[in-house]
């Protein structure tokens, strides 16, 4: 016997599970004794409104019977190692996903990666921290799983048009997350976890036929008249297949210089430009659950949504939170020598005593008239020029600027600094000198309002780090509408977050399938089951 419950609960009830049987049992009028009950969640989000924190809960008790998996999914990977090849440049979720999904569909994918598999990332990593010495082959956006590997890991996005978001979902499960993921309303599977789970969707790959090439660059296209038929790498080595999944990210600016030098049609792309603001976890608490001392033992870390219109010389852009990390680190995410760039990402427990996040301002390309000489480059090079000052202001190293928050609101330098995650190091400087002027200004406008929606948000406990400039791709690489495919190179599939099409990890391993199915159903003579 079977039911179902759809209940808000105390944390205390949520969050232990022999509370959360008994209260279960209790409502269904079954004595706690029962010795073949079994109760398990399949929804669980946290309702922070009121002053007492409440938890949404949509559950399962079985009676007399147990539980099955509540996986849905059950890959069906054949050995493609003999099969038609298709070329993935990129080894971050799309292009992960697309091999999975080609190699589902009987072509074998050969995946071309310009950085170390996950566990060699990892020297580099250390070196960017410890060192101040960045690799642009290897660093936390290049490499294997791409700039998400080290990252919160967040699972939830916003496009549900564009794919089966638990079809990704159950995949990830398959391959080592928990299946906590198919429960949490936002679900994250953790940057300690994630390296694990990357290293066995590769191995998935290469069980069935697949290839991939770590510390293989590509330098340049082969194109015949108006089709790509390949790639060519840093060595000279031509690889050719039935076509290209262009997957490179967003901060691969030598792909987009080399579309641009071999004139295949690329656009500038508005963005979003800003800071990390850090505070104390325990701060973001109090005010987001209502406590005094701490949020308790059985919360998560929590974490907020800001948004703000500032109007400035007549021009109205969003001031908006990116990408926040409860519990969490800011890390330098630069991709070159002569650049500083910082991200943030969490731990699975999410156990920091920081929380970060990305404050950013909207970019349109009408607030780049010096830049448009660059053409479809000029947002990407306005990104280039920031990042370039940021690191001048942290003393040419890692150090990253920064500023207290209500300093930088009056303009005054920080006397001194609080004490922060990002392991490199801060310097204090007056963060106007290192933002340009429109971005500057409608940050100030918005912590102010911030501060009147946050209780206690605006504080010079809190200090901007900077500069947060890889929120999304400055270009568009375009693609028809049905087809996926490039409207100028045949054979040729932008694919997302660096082609503009993805804006996390579950967007863009979604847009990697969907590019493999068209590739696939396009140009594949033997084609699986769709």
């Amino acid at each position: 016997m079977k039911k179902h419950f759809t209940l808000q609960l105390s944390p205390e009830e949520a969050y232990q599970p022999e509370v959360f049987k008994n209260t279960l049992l209790k409502r269904a009028g079954i004595p706690l004794d029962s010795p073949h009950a079994y109760a398990r969640q399949t929804r669980r989000s946290i309702d922070a409104r009121g002053r007492k924190v409440k938890v949404n809960i949509e559950a399962e008790l079985f009676i007399n019977e147990r539980p099955g998996s509540l996986l849905d999914y059950q890959p069906t990977y054949q050995n493609v190692g003999n099969a038609e090849p298709i070329l993935i440049v990129g080894a971050g979720p799309a292009g992960l996903f697309a091999a999975l999904r080609a190699i589902e569909l009987g072509v074998k994918p050969i995946l071309i990666e310009r950085g170390k598999d996950v566990r060699a990332r990892r020297r580099d990593l250390a070196a960017i921290n410890k060192e101040h010495i960045v690799n642009p082959d290897s660093n936390y956006c290049f490499g294997e799983g791409g700039a998400g590997t080290y990252s919160d890991g967040k699972l939830y996005t916003r496009s549900k048009k564009r794919g089966d978001i638990r079809r990704i979902m159950e995949i990830f499960v398959a391959h080592g997350a928990t299946e906590e993921i198919l429960v949490d309303a936002h679900p994250h599977i953790g940057t300690n976890k994630l390296p694990v789970l990357v290293a066995e969707l590769r191995e998935s790959i290469l069980a069935h036929g697949g290839e991939i090439l770590f510390n293989t660059r590509v330098e340049d296209f082969i194109l015949d008249g108006e089709e790509m038929k390949g790639v060519v790498t840093q060595d000279g080595e031509k690889i050719t297949g039935l076509g290209v999944i262009l997957a490179t990210g967003h901060s691969a600016r030598d792909i987009f210089e080399l579309l641009y030098k071999r004139k295949i049609h690329i656009e500038a792309k508005p963005f979003a430009l800003g800071v990390r603001i850090e505070h104390s976890q325990n701060l973001i608490d109090k005010i987001q659950y209502h406590c005094e001392i701490d949020r308790g033992p059985y919360l998560p870390a929590s974490s907020y949504s800001l948004v703000q219109q500032t109007e400035l010389q007549g021009k109205q852009r969003g001031v908006f939170s990116f990408c926040m990390c409860p519990g969490g680190f800011i890390v330098p995410a630069a991709t070159a020598p002569g650049e500083l760039v910082v991200n943030g990402m969490s731990p699975s427990r999410r156990d920091s005593r920081f929380a970060n996040s990305g404050m950013v301002v909207s970019v349109e390309l009408e607030d780049l008239p010096q830049y448009q000489h660059h053409g479809p480059l000029a947002a990407m090079y306005f990104q280039a020029a920031v990042e370039k000052a940021a690191w001048e202001a942290g003393g040419k190293t890692q150090v990253a600027p920064a500023q207290r928050m209500v300093d930088f609101v009056h303009g005054k330098i920080s006397g001194s600094l609080l004490d922060t995650s990002y392991q490199p190091g801060l310097n204090s400087v007056n963060m106007h000198e290192v933002l340009p002027d429109f971005i500057a200004a409608r940050m100030a406008m918005a912590f102010r309002s911030f501060g009147q929606k946050m209780k206690g948000y605006f504080t010079n406990e809190a200090q901007l780090i900077g500069v947060e400039s890889r929120t999304s791709s400055p270009v568009r690489i375009p693609r028809e509408r049905e087809s996926f495919e490039h409207p100028q190179i045949k054979r040729l599939y932008p694919c997302g977050e660096g082609a503009g099409y993805a804006g996390g990890i579950v967007s863009a391993a979604m847009d990697g399938e969907r590019c493999a199915e068209r590739l696939i159903a396009a140009y594949a003579k033997n084609k699986g089951s769709f």
